[in-house]
């Protein structure tokens, strides 16, 4: 670490793009992208701690992944603006390193809430009638701790293998934020211990919690086809349906950038494809899991009645 204060101080974020007649429309348009956010999030938070209805282990787990998906953006996205506007796009090295330690963790614990949604939903589907006797308070906390943990783990061994490296040779990097691969592409080190890491410990969690989300789904799939009323088929996949779009495009950009090759990098396609599990789908994941639930738009109504009444 010492020899790496002593060649990089701070980095150089290249940003999304060089053009500069884009450099305000893009300002704008991600100012409202992370203002939805915040509403979303901050909304849904609110609105399940002050309705008892809303007090259940799916909205329990809502709860907690709208407040990883508040802090998941707000890691990127202010910092992405401000470099909008800047002449020097800097992040200092220290900068750089908390950035990437927070984005790696709350990106792990998004993706491990995702699965234990899933099993929610599974156990919802498959075994109603002993739902709040497994999914009880105790599981729920224990589902959101071991999430937590586990994201906190990722974000220690990531983190702290990546800034072991020496960056001796350029301070230009080929992103919009700290990212891992960007930052190998920067050392003049070998990588190949960081490589393997970033395999075997990705694989893990992304692909350890996406087998959770697909075992949990067929079986949901194989129970929702043994109803007979076709009411009741469309009512149980109408509950998954979001989840799993959500899901399918969040493990699907994750996979696709971390778990290859790192002859197929492609950083221009890369740092592209990241805006939508950084900035996007923070937005879209309280629209798509909560404002199409018939549940919240009622509570929903009743507080807009109360807060106009």
């Amino acid at each position: 670490m010492e020899r790496n204060r002593t060649f990089v101080t701070d980095f150089t974020l290249l940003g999304l793009t060089d053009v500069s007649g884009l450099q305000v429309p893009l300002f704008i348009f991600f100012l409202l992208v992370y203002i939805i956010t915040l509403m979303g999030n901050i909304g849904i938070i609110t609105l399940i701690r002050i309705t008892p209805q809303l007090h259940s282990p799916m909205y329990f787990l809502l709860c907690h992944l709208s407040l990883v998906d508040l802090c998941y953006s707000s890691v990127i996205t202010p910092n992405m603006l401000v470099n909008f506007l800047s002449e020097r796009k800097a992040i200092s090295y220290y900068g750089c390193a908390v950035q990437l330690f927070f984005f790696i963790d709350l990106g792990a614990t998004d993706g491990l809430l995702l699965a234990a949604m899933a099993y929610d939903r599974y156990v919802a589907i498959c075994c109603p009638l002993l739902y709040h006797t497994i999914m009880n308070k105790r599981y729920c906390y224990f589902l959101v701790s071991f999430a937590h943990m586990g994201g906190l783990a990722q974000s220690l061994i990531q983190t702290g293998c990546t800034f072991r490296l020496h960056f001796c040779n350029s301070r230009k990097l080929n992103h919009f934020m700290c990212d891992i691969l960007p930052l190998l592409q920067l050392s003049c080190t070998d990588t190949f211990i960081n490589e393997i890491v970033l395999l075997v410990f990705g694989s893990i969690t992304s692909a350890g919690s996406l087998l959770v989300v697909l075992v949990s789904y067929f079986y949901i799939i194989t129970s929702v086809l043994r109803i007979s009323s076709t009411m009741g088929r469309q009512k149980a996949f109408s509950t998954c349906a979001s989840h799993f779009v959500c899901v399918t495009v969040f493990y699907g950009t994750v996979l696709f950038m971390y778990l290859r090759p790192r002859s197929s990098y492609s950083l221009d396609q890369d740092r592209v494809a990241s805006i939508f599990y950084t900035v996007i789908i923070p937005m879209l994941n309280p629209l798509i899991y909560s404002f199409r639930n018939k549940d919240v738009k009622g509570a929903l109504g009743k507080t807009a009645g109360r807060l106009f009444d």
